[in-house]
């Protein structure tokens, strides 16, 4: 069972990033001038990074509940697959959302499985 913890965090981790680097894509892909893209390319991903460092990683700056953590990681990968589905990927954002769907869940149950000791 330890093994699809290690693998059900790995996935986190991964889904994590690439909910990141789909914000950044969208951001570069906007209409405006290279100088606004660029900005929002940087800007967009660091906004949703610095809201999950605060709120949603495992060691979060600020504990909240676990309504707080699951809001703030809805937002986070809820915002990328819209992002890829306007960026024409409709079914990747499906894919993507649903992946994050079920990891956010087995991620929660996981750990707070462990924080009780079962």
């Amino acid at each position: 069972m330890r093994t699809a913890h290690v693998l059900n965090d790995l996935l986190a981790f991964v889904w994590e990033m690439l909910a990141l680097g789909v914000l950044a894509w969208w951001g570069w892909q906007a209409a405006g001038p290279v100088w606004l893209r660029l900005v929002a390319a940087v800007a967009v991903p660091g906004a949703a990074a610095t809201l999950w460092g605060l709120f949603a990683a495992p060691r979060a700056r600020f504990r909240v509940p676990l309504a707080g953590v699951l809001a703030v990681k809805a937002l986070v990968f809820g915002a990328a697959a819209l992002a890829l589905a306007g960026l024409g990927h409709v079914t990747w954002a499906g894919v993507f959302g649903g992946v994050a769907v079920v990891n956010t869940a087995f991620v929660t149950v996981f750990r707070r499985s462990a924080a009780y000791g079962r």
